[in-house]
């Protein structure tokens, strides 16, 4: 995504407080991931968006729409899908000290591209499933080990002498 592609004028809009403006953009994200998932170099989100013109500033609300890829968290295999998660921000002239969550208008635009960024992180599965009712892996290979079936766990050598305490509700073994 370059600095540009969601860089967006909104001189026109804000002549009137209440003018709207849609907005739908296709824009390439580079590679983002966290966990096991992730939007691969070259995929495109999908933002579509409301502007509004307030007396002063600008907010924005739609959503965003990321595709993804990872690995299943049950079986392994590589999995694909696309989530869609909304956006609401506010944009407003910076003054001396103001601090907040307040996105800067710079030059009479607001760049979209940290917004995009951060919903399209956000949004990402941390533990990917290729589906709901996945089984994991094939039971006959890779059978699931418990406690019961793993035998006995080794007695630490330094409790060993307490196996051989008896009480008198006990029966010696």
């Amino acid at each position: 995504m370059t600095a540009s592609e969601l860089r967006i004028g909104v001189s026109e809009l804000r002549r009137r407080p209440g003018n709207r403006m849609q907005l739908e953009r296709s824009v390439p994200l580079g590679p983002l991931a966290i966990s096991s998932s992730s939007i691969p170099e070259g995929e495109e989100v999908l933002l579509s968006v409301t502007m509004e013109a307030l007396s002063d500033g600008v907010t924005l609300s739609g959503t965003v729409q990321v595709p993804w890829q990872g690995e299943c968290r049950r079986c392994l295999e590589m999995t694909t899908g696309q989530v869609t998660v909304e956006v609401a921000e506010i944009f407003k002239e910076r003054t001396e000290g103001e601090l907040g969550d307040i996105l800067p208008i710079a030059n009479d635009s607001i760049d979209l591209g940290p917004t995009v960024h951060d919903a399209a992180i956000l949004a990402l599965p941390i533990a990917p499933l290729c589906r709901a009712d996945c089984a994991g892996p094939i039971p006959e290979l890779f059978p699931v080990i418990t406690a019961e079936t793993a035998g006995a766990e080794p007695i630490d050598p330094r409790w060993a002498s307490l196996g051989d305490l008896h009480f008198d509700s006990d029966p010696p073994e």
